[in-house]
């Protein structure tokens, strides 16, 4: 499979040729992503400029019914498409139909949806001024779309990310310029030849693939762009926003994540291990919300670093294709390699591990045994960055404001947890934790809800409704009562 950009409505030949895309289970090659040159971004980011304009006057009906084409024509194709983002990024079966392809087209389908862009401010009494007269003026809040655009999605989930900006950013009148991880962009030029077939206008979507940095620092640099969404690492978040503070772009970003679960002596610690035991399951770790940094009220903590080593053994790592496989590749040889050093550092500073630690049997791929550490202090470089793969490290503590403090003494504050017998605890302390969200005996959540983070997990919210704020500045239409 050799793919072309889709720029203007077109499929372009890239000047940039071809690189190989790879099966993270397999080594083996799925097919070949086309390289950008910056002129073809720059082409790509004119065009949505361009279609800017009729879109954003479409009425929003029109506009959802397109949304609407595209969620149908995804589930139809979801086994197919869900094959693809499988080969693209070792997800196991399950994970690439349900959680990829079908959360993508069930985000179309949710931003189908039209709802209010405006809502009327109650009457109120104007004070004299040099412009005018008191007197009774009355208000209309408008929301209005953004402009143009650039999304830069993540490599864990090549649907489900993308369709998040995507979908709530075409909603409020947008055209945007997708620029997919280049580990996994063929599943994005998927979505965009179902978005053209749903009856996307020309340029409205735009999609332009590449391995050099050159390619997003274009789309992100363009005098053509009104706003950059970005999901990724903190340290490329940082670089995008100096970019954008040049020419003062709004920006959306959901950066890494460092997850605290606080467990506290009385909980349900079925429900804790469970829970806490995604982080070596799902996407095998690489997942910004998983709960990594484990805190042990010390009553537990035992009991709990033995149920969490058990639950860990007990998961098959291999082919994801294979039904009976739960724990799946990470995306390449780089990123085991990353994976493996932290938990090595880990051993340096004297972290302890308890299960995994080594790399699987398999004769291919790029696996990592699902690892837990203990005796692991706060101030350990496994227990503060980032590692993004089926390792979690656990931390004990004795009291309350001890649990919480160590809990907050993070860079980062994407999704913290709570589990505790103590309903009123647990939510006293969620109401403490500095995260954009926090679970309360729970990894679950709820699709409607704010989903962003504090400190360096990203700049605004997005999801349900708050994406349709995200991608809309406010107007403030006043007149004379």
């Amino acid at each position: 499979m050799s793919r072309r950009l889709f720029v203007g409505g077109e499929w372009v030949e890239p000047e940039g040729g071809h690189y190989a895309v790879i099966d993270p289970a397999t080594e083996e090659t799925v097919g070949w992503a086309p390289e950008a040159s910056r002129y073809q971004v720059h082409a790509a980011c004119a065009a949505a400029r361009e279609a800017f304009g009729p879109w954003s006057r479409t009425p929003a009906e029109e506009r959802a019914a397109v949304l609407a084409r595209a969620a149908d024509i995804i589930r139809s194709r979801l086994v197919p498409y869900a094959e693809l983002a499988q080969a693209e990024t070792g997800a196991t079966t399950g994970t690439a139909r349900g959680m990829q392809v079908g959360v993508g087209a069930a985000r179309f389908r949710r931003y189908a949806r039209v709802e209010p862009a405006e809502w009327a401010i109650p009457p109120q009494i104007n004070e004299a001024g040099p412009m005018g007269k008191a007197g009774v003026m009355g208000a209309l809040a408008v929301r209005q779309p953004v402009g143009v655009v650039t999304c830069i999605t993540s490599y864990n989930n090549p649907w489900a990310n993308p369709a998040g900006k995507v979908a709530p950013a075409l909603a409020m009148g947008n055209t945007v310029v997708v620029k997919p991880a280049p580990q996994d962009p063929l599943s994005v030029y998927r979505m965009a030849e179902a978005l053209a077939e749903a009856g996307v206008p020309r340029g409205v979507v735009n999609v332009v693939s590449g391995r050099s940095v050159e390619v997003g620092e274009a789309a992100v640099a363009s005098g053509d762009v009104d706003m950059v969404s970005f999901t990724g690492s903190t340290a490329v978040g940082q670089r995008i926003a100096e970019v954008c503070g040049r020419s003062m772009k709004r920006q959306l970003m959901e950066l890494g994540g460092k997850g605290a679960a606080v467990v506290f002596d009385d909980a349900d610690l079925g429900s804790a291990v469970s829970g806490i035991g995604t982080t070596f399951s799902f996407y095998s770790g690489q997942i910004c919300t998983a709960p990594t940094r484990v805190l042990a009220q010390r009553g537990v903590y035992d009991r709990l670093v033995g149920q969490l080593a058990a639950y860990a053994g007990r998961l098959k790592v291999g082919d994801p294709r294979d039904p009976a496989t739960v724990v799946g590749p990470v995306i390449s040889a780089e990123h085991r390699r990353r994976v493996e050093s932290y938990v090595e550092g880990g051993l340096k500073e004297g972290a302890v591990v308890v299960t995994g630690g080594e790399r699987p049997a398999l004769d291919r791929g790029f696996y990592v045994a699902p690892t837990l550490l203990a005796d692991c202090t706060n101030d350990m470089r496994v227990a503060r960055e980032e590692i993004f793969g089926p390792v979690v490290v656990v931390i004990p503590f004795d009291e309350e404001d001890e649990g919480v403090a160590l809990a907050n003494d993070s860079d980062y504050g994407l999704i913290d947890y709570v589990w505790s017998g103590d309903v009123a605890r647990a939510f006293r302390v969620a109401r403490r934790l500095r995260a954009g969200g926090v679970g309360v005996n729970t990894v679950g959540r709820n699709m409607e809800a704010p989903f962003g983070g504090f400190k360096k997990s990203g700049v605004g919210r997005d999801v349900g409704s708050y994406a349709l704020h995200a991608y809309s500045e406010v107007q403030a239409i006043v007149w004379p009562g």
